[in-house]
């Protein structure tokens, strides 16, 4: 123990100054370790979500902030904080919407040196976006419907996009809101795609009689057919899958006329606060190790690392009719506020 007298002076000024100098040195060690945050909007299964938070954090150090919305809600968000941006970084979700905040210059550009390394479609979305997004994931859209209720009915299932218009599926279907939803806005433009906008919207306005709830969520659809509390759900197609993997009563369908597809995106949100940060993350969820977190989580899309193993439980792309996506058009931000402004007012508000 040091003894300080009055006589000491020069031990008094040297050790004060230690003490300031390790004041000094905590504080700033407190302000750097303060500065290590990211604000994570999520778009993908809260799970997954959760898990790509923590392992993060825990391999770096970083405080995650992570908030999770569906693929239209991160995208209103940001579009809303524009001038004052609360979110670092946009991870998953529908590539549309991605596309459309690209379009509107609301995300940043960056060029990861992972980019070379990832498959030709993830790359491709990082082309059409001038480095705005990239592709994180590829998933397939389709239904699914409750195998035991079905049986029980002695309804015939379901194999076509023309079958869910039926009369006796009346009250049966249910799907996301375009709005809110990235899967609902694939559904959307994926049927404008195959029978053309007018034939398309008469589509929606016959679906809209048979459908029973416009949710919020994507995913939802898939996991209210395998509870029963819907007989058929559309949804991506691994979201169907992840119930079924949980015991419940439900059969995927890849329609018969073809179908569209996500390219699960990752963006930068121009203006971010914790910019540095947000580029170590992005490069971080371009990595193997990071992209294998998603099948632990119960999410089976086809990841853009193909390094990454793809889960076997995943959509088997060459046993699906997939159409040929426009991405351009289906993410210009003109082209989203003309249809879903059509398909509010002339296919969510018509009368049953």
């Amino acid at each position: 123990m040091i003894r300080i007298t009055s006589k000491s002076w020069v031990s008094r000024r040297a050790i004060t100054g230690l003490f300031a100098a390790a004041a000094l040195t905590v504080l700033a060690a407190g302000h750097a370790a303060a500065q290590r945050q990211l604000v994570m909007y999520c778009g993908v299964d809260e799970k997954w979500c959760r898990a790509v938070s923590n392992a993060y954090q825990k391999e770096t150090g970083v405080q995650v902030d992570m908030t999770r919305m569906s693929a239209g809600e991160v995208y209103a968000r940001v579009r809303a904080e524009k001038d004052n941006p609360h979110g670092d970084v946009w991870f998953g979700g529908t590539g549309d919407p991605h596309l459309q905040a690209a379009d509107e210059g609301i995300t940043e550009p960056y060029q990861s040196p992972m980019l070379p390394k990832l498959r030709d479609w993830a790359q491709r979305q990082a082309e059409r976006s001038h480095n705005r997004t990239v592709g994180l994931y590829l998933g397939a859209l389709g239904f699914g419907y409750n195998t035991e209720d079905m049986k029980k009915r002695k309804l015939t299932p379901p194999a076509c996009w023309a079958d869910l218009i039926k009369p006796e599926f009346k009250g049966e279907v249910q799907m996301a809101d375009p709005n809110s939803s990235g899967t609902a806005w694939t559904m959307l433009a994926t049927i404008i795609q195959l029978m053309g906008e007018d034939k398309g919207f008469d589509y929606l306005k016959a679906l809209h009689k048979n459908i029973n709830e416009y949710t919020k969520a994507g995913a939802a659809p898939a996991l209210a057919a395998g509870q029963g509390e819907t007989l058929i759900g559309i949804a991506f197609q691994h979201d169907v899958i992840d119930v079924a993997k949980h015991n419940k009563p439900v059969a995927v369908v890849s329609p018969c006329e073809g179908t569209g597809y996500e390219i699960g995106s990752l963006s930068l949100i121009a203006g971010a606060k914790h910019m540095d940060e947000a580029k170590k993350f992005y490069d971080w969820a371009l990595t193997s190790d990071a992209q294998k977190i998603a099948a632990t989580t119960g999410s089976y899309q086809i990841p853009s690392n193909p390094d990454t193993p793809v889960p076997p439980e995943a959509p088997d792309l060459s046993k699906i009719k997939l159409i040929e996506y426009d991405f351009a058009k289906y993410g210009s931000s003109a082209t989203r506020k003309r249809l879903l402004g059509k398909w509010t007012d002339e296919v969510k508000n018509a009368p049953k």
